[in-house]
């Protein structure tokens, strides 16, 4: 007997300011990469954790990233799993180097972190 596990919430990091950053990126890409992307997604939704490379793979801390590829381009989306069964997607960019740039690996920290601060000023 099986009992298929509730697949895992996907959400969107939005600032305080209003805006979604993921979204922000996946609006601006063609047709064909964005359809990559949603469903890389889609994926992370269903199989979770046992997602694996090369589709994820594991950045800093608990920073990951979904990985694919349209063409020459590189997609990036940076993301969490929180305590809730939820990915938190923080920041998408296009990569254009061998590692990933730092800079974009900061800019999910902050997210993620304010993030976090956030579900915590809530739950009190």
């Amino acid at each position: 007997m099986t009992n298929p596990k509730a697949p895992w919430q996907i959400e969107f990091y939005e600032r305080d300011a209003g805006g979604c950053p993921v979204e922000d990126f996946l609006n601006g890409l063609d047709r064909p990469p964005r359809a990559k992307v949603l469903a890389l997604i889609q994926l992370l939704a269903e199989q979770g954790p046992a997602l694996p490379f090369p589709y994820s793979s594991q950045v800093r801390g608990r920073i990951r990233e979904l990985r694919t590829q349209y063409g020459r381009e590189n997609l990036r989306v940076l993301y969490f799993g929180a305590a809730t069964r939820e990915w938190v997607l923080l920041h998408g960019f296009t990569k254009r180097t061998p590692k990933t740039p730092e800079r974009d690996i900061v800019i999910a920290e902050a997210r993620m972190t304010e993030y976090l601060e956030r579900q915590k000023k809530a739950d009190s």
